[in-house]
């Protein structure tokens, strides 16, 4: 198996959307930064037996959440989700995040955590 196909299959694993959805907005202006993606991070430290995937998700979800990329953040929470961690859990990660990154994008993080639990039926909409 290639580190392409190798990080492609835990792509799969983990998110909603196929590959190609993920990456359509900058594959046409940069389709080597989407292999770089699958084949670095996916690849080569998503797959290590070290530490397991819902740990690793939850810690990316508190890595976007302090750097404030809410679209990345968004898939994160969702692929967070989908590899058993509760939706409590992953609002107690971002809340924690206000201690280090600070009350706004602790609270942008909320918010996007609240749009995905919005899309899954996890919670009511206002």
């Amino acid at each position: 198996m290639t580190r392409y196909e190798k990080g492609k299959e835990v792509i799969e694993g983990i998110q909603e959307r196929s590959l190609e959805e993920i990456f359509e907005t900058i594959d046409d202006v940069a389709p080597d930064m989407s292999r770089f993606v699958v084949e670095f991070p996916y690849s080569e430290i998503y797959t290590r037996k070290e530490v397991d995937l819902k740990t690793r998700e939850l810690c990316t979800v508190a890595a976007l959440t302090v750097l404030g990329t809410i679209p990345q953040l968004k898939d994160h929470i969702n692929a967070a989700l989908n590899v058993g961690n509760s939706p409590t859990e992953v609002v107690e990660i971002i809340m924690q995040m206000s201690a280090y990154a600070g009350f706004p994008k602790s609270i942008n993080g909320i918010v996007a955590a609240k749009e995905v639990f919005v899309e899954r039926d996890l919670l009511e909409s206002d």
